[in-house]
C-alpha cells in the first residue's frame, strides 16, 4: 500500500563545534584498521573537522574526501522499523551540490556490510533511493557515504522517508506530543533544556506543550536563560509547581495533565538535567505513529562527561534475580569515537528491551488510559515497573537508535549507599511482588539478604538500616504508598543522619589522623574475588570478623584511607575503621565497625528476609489486587490535591 512520504529521520549535525560528539553524526576521512582476529579490516574515521559542518542539515567535503554517515544519529536503524512498524520500505533522499559519488550500504544483524547502490553526482543533485525492509528481521542498518570529486561536494540535506506500507496496514496518524519534565532544584539545567527545545525547528509541528513540573525550592522561572526559552516556546510552555513527590510524582502529574488536556497522542518524559538531540524526539513520535500497536518508545543515554560514550542502550529486568541488566548481546559504556557503528557488530543486532529509563521515554496516551500512570514510589523502579506493566497488557517498549540524550552516568555515583538505598530496596521488592513470575520471587530474597550482609561487613550501617526499614515497609503492604509519598524522603534522611558512615566531610583532615591499630604484614586486599570459592571465603572471613572485639585505637581514629574505587565489601570487611571517599570524589566518611550493632542487624536481616519468603504469596496477591487503584488517575488526583473530574455517571 502506497502512502504520502513522511520524514522518518533527518540527517542532522551539531552546530556548536563540539569534536566529542561529531563522531555520532559523521565519520570523516577513513583509514583501514585490523580488529581482534588480525585479518578483518574495517575503516575507522579520523580528522574530524567541525568547520565542515555548514549548518544543522549541511556538510562540506573537500576535493577527494570521503565521509560516511554510518553513525549513531544519521544511519537508519532498519531492523527496528522492520520489526515494529507498518512500513514495507523506506526511501533515502539526498540533495547535494558539486561533483562526487553517493554510495548506499546496508548491514546484517551480524554486522556484515553490503553495498546496495551508487550514484554519480554533478551540479545540484536530488537523488532518491528506494530501499526494502524485508531482509532486516533480526537487525541491520542502512546508511550512505559521500565521496567528493575534483572539487568540493556539499551535502545540502538528506532524510529518510517512509516508503510503501505493508498490505494490511492502515494510513498512520500524524501524532503530537506533550513533553513532561520533572525538576527539583536544577534550575540552570532545566532552563538550558527548555532553551534547546524552544530553538528546535523540527519540533514546532509535533510538540503541543512543554510541561515543567517544578518540585523544588529553587524556581526554574528564576534561572538565567528561562525568559529566553519561554519566549521561544511561547504558549507551548507551562510551568506547574507542587511539593516534592519525586520523579514518580512529577511524571504522574505530566501524564495526568496530558490526559486531561486531551490534545496530544503521546507524552514524552524527560529528566531535567539532560542535554537532548531534538531530532530524536521527532523520530520517537514518528516511530510511534508508524508502530503496529501502541508502543512505548525510549531514547538511549550517552554520558554527559564522555559525550561519545553510549552509556545505556537497551535495558531488561532479569526475571530470576529481578534486577536491572543490559539487554541480551548489548553493552554499557561503548565509546563510538573509538569503535564506530561499522566496527561494532553488536550494535547491528536488534535489541529487545523490557523498559526504557525515564531520562527520555515516550508513552502513548492510549497506553496510559489502559494501564494507568506511574507507581507512587518517589524514585527508582517506577520506569521499569511501568515497562513491565505495559508489556503485560500487550504494549511493547522499543529503545530506538537515533533517539538519545546526554545524562550524568550512574557509574559516577553510588546511590545504593546513600539515602536512595531505601528506595532501591523497597521499590525493587514492590515491582517484583507485582511482576515476578516466580512464586517466591526467584532468587531475589536470598540476593537481598546477601546485599544486606555485604553492607554490614563493609561498615555501611546507614545503608543497611535504610534497607531494613524499606523491607519492613514492604511487609506492611501497598496501602501507605500514596500517603507516604510526600513524607518518606524526610524520614529517611533523618534516620540516616544518625550513622557515622553517613556523615560526609569535604576534607579528610576534619577527622582524626589515620593510624593503623597494628601494622600488618600485608595490606588488606583491594582486589575483588575472582571466583565463587574466593567470594565465599572472603565473605565468611568478613562475617567472622564481626564476632571479634573492635580495638580501642580503631574506635578513636581511622586505620586506613580507602578510595571509592577500592571500597568494595571485600576490602572494607578486612578493616575495623576506615576513611572512605565518596564516589564523586567530593568528600569522605568515617566507617567504624560496631560489633554489637552488626550482630543485632544480622539477626534482624535474617528474620525480615525469612518473613518475606514466607509471606511472598500473600503479599504478591495483595499488591497485585491494589495495583489498579495505586496507578489510577483518581488516586493520583487525591495525592496531588487536584479536583476529581465531573462524570456523567455520577460516580
Amino acid at each position: 500500500m502506497s502512502t504520502e512520504p513522511r520524514v522518518l529521520a533527518r540527517v542532522v549535525f551539531p552546530t556548536d563545534g563540539d569534536l566529542d560528539v561529531l563522531p555520532l553524526y559523521v565519520d570523516g576521512q577513513q583509514v583501514p584498521v585490523a580488529v581482534e582476529d588480525g585479518e578483518t579490516v574495517l575503516p575507522v574515521a579520523y580528522d574530524q573537522n567541525p568547520d565542515q559542518v555548514l549548518g544543522r542539515r549541511s556538510y562540506q567535503l573537500g576535493h577527494g574526501q570521503r565521509a560516511s554517515f554510518a553513525t549513531y544519529f544519521n544511519a537508519f536503524p532498519a531492523g527496528y522499523w522492520r520489526r515494529w512498524s507498518t512500513l514495507a520500505g523506506v526511501r533515502l533522499r539526498v540533495r547535494t551540490s558539486g561533483a562526487g559519488t553517493l554510495v548506499v550500504y546496508r548491514s546484517s544483524a551480524r554486522g556484515s556490510v553490503a553495498r546496495v547502490t551508487s550514484r554519480s553526482l554533478a551540479g545540484s543533485s536530488d537523488e532518491g533511493v528506494s530501499l526494502p525492509l524485508n531482509a532486516f528481521g533480526d537487525g541491520g542498518w542502512y546508511w550512505f557515504d559521500l565521496v567528493a570529486g575534483s572539487n568540493d561536494l556539499v551535502l545540502e540535506s538528506a532524510e529518510w522517508l517512509s516508503g510503501d506500507l505493508r498490505p494490511e496496514a492502515q494510513e498512520p496518524p500524524r501524532g503530537s506530543v506533550t513533553i513532561g519534565i520533572t525538576t527539583f532544584n536544577r534550575p540552570a539545567y532545566c532552563a538550558a533544556l527548555l532553551g534547546q527545545l524552544g530553538a528546535a525547528e523540527e519540533l514546532r509541528d509535533v510538540v503541543d506543550e512543554v510541561l515543567v513540573v517544578d518540585q523544588g525550592t529553587q524556581a526554574v522561572r528564576q534561572a538565567p536563560g528561562f525568559d529566553d526559552a519561554a519566549t521561544a516556546l511561547g504558549r507551548r510552555l507551562r510551568v506547574l509547581e507542587q511539593g516534592n513527590l519525586g520523579g514518580s510524582g512529577g511524571f504522574a502529574r505530566a501524564m495526568l495533565e496530558t490526559l486531561d488536556v486531551g490534545r496530544s497522542d503521546h507524552v514524552l518524559l524527560l529528566d531535567d538535567d539532560v542535554v537532548c538531540e531534538p531530532e530524536g524526539i521527532a523520530r520517537a513520535v514518528t516511530f510511534a505513529d508508524f508502530a503496529r500497536t501502541p508502543t512505548v518508545v525510549g531514547g538511549h543515554m550517552f554520558s554527559m562527561y564522555e559525550r561519545s560514550v553510549l552509556h545505556a542502550f537497551a535495558e531488561r529486568v532479569a526475571p530470576w534475580q529481578f534486577r536491572w541488566a543490559p539487554a541480551a548481546a548489548t553493552e554499557h559504556d561503548h565509546d563510538l569515537s573509538s569503535s564506530n557503528l561499522r566496527s561494532t557488530p553488536w550494535l547491528h543486532r536488534r535489541a529487545a528491551a523490557d523498559y526504557n529509563g525515564w531520562w527520555m521515554c515516550l508513552i502513548p496516551t492510549t497506553v496510559l488510559r489502559d494501564v494507568g500512570l506511574s507507581l507512587p514510589v518517589f524514585i527508582k523502579w517506577d520506569d521499569a515497573e511501568f515497562g513491565l506493566r505495559a508489556a503485560a497488557a500487550g504494549y511493547p517498549t522499543v529503545s530506538l537508535p537515533g533517539a538519545a540524550v546526554w545524562h550524568v552516568p550512574w557509574t559516577d555515583k553510588d546511590d545504593s549507599v546513600d539515602w536512595q538505598a531505601y528506595f532501591h530496596a523497597r521499590n525493587r521488592f514492590v515491582a517484583a511482588l507485582l511482576h515476578s513470575p516466580f512464586e517466591h520471587g526467584g532468587r531475589m530474597v536470598r540476593e537481598s539478604l546477601a546485599i544486606q550482609l555485604k553492607h554490614l561487613v563493609a561498615m555501611q550501617y546507614s545503608a543497611a538500616h535504610l534497607r531494613e526499614r524499606a523491607l519492613l515497609d514492604v511487609l506492611e503492604g501497598p496501602a501507605a504508598l500514596h500517603g507516604s509519598l510526600a513524607t518518606t524522603l524526610g524520614e529517611v534522611r533523618t534516620a540516616r543522619a544518625d550513622f557515622d558512615d553517613a556523615r560526609v566531610a569535604a576534607d579528610p583532615h576534619e577527622f582524626a589522623a589515620v593510624r593503623p591499630a597494628k601494622p600488618r604484614r600485608r595490606d588488606p586486599s583491594t582486589g575483588k574475588p575472582t571466583s565463587q570459592a574466593a567470594t565465599v571465603v572472603t565473605a565468611l572471613l568478613g562475617m567472622a570478623r564481626q564476632l571479634t572485639p573492635v580495638p580501642a585505637a580503631s574506635r578513636e581514629r581511622p586505620e586506613r584511607e580507602v578510595p571509592a574505587v577500592d571500597a568494595g565489601w571485600w576490602t572494607l570487611s578486612r578493616l575495623d575503621s576506615a576513611l572512605v571517599s565518596t564516589t564523586d570524589g567530593t568528600g569522605v566518611s568515617w566507617h567504624r565497625r560496631d560489633r554489637a550493632a552488626a550482630l543485632a542487624a544480622t539477626r534482624r536481616a535474617t528474620a525480615v528476609h525469612q518473613r518475606l519468603l514466607r509471606e511472598w504469596p500473600r503479599l504478591a496477591a495483595e499488591y497485585r489486587a491494589a495495583l489498579p487503584d495505586l496507578v489510577g488517575a483518581d488516586a493520583w488526583r487525591k495525592t496531588l490535591d487536584l479536583p476529581l473530574p465531573d462524570r456523567e455517571d455520577g460516580q
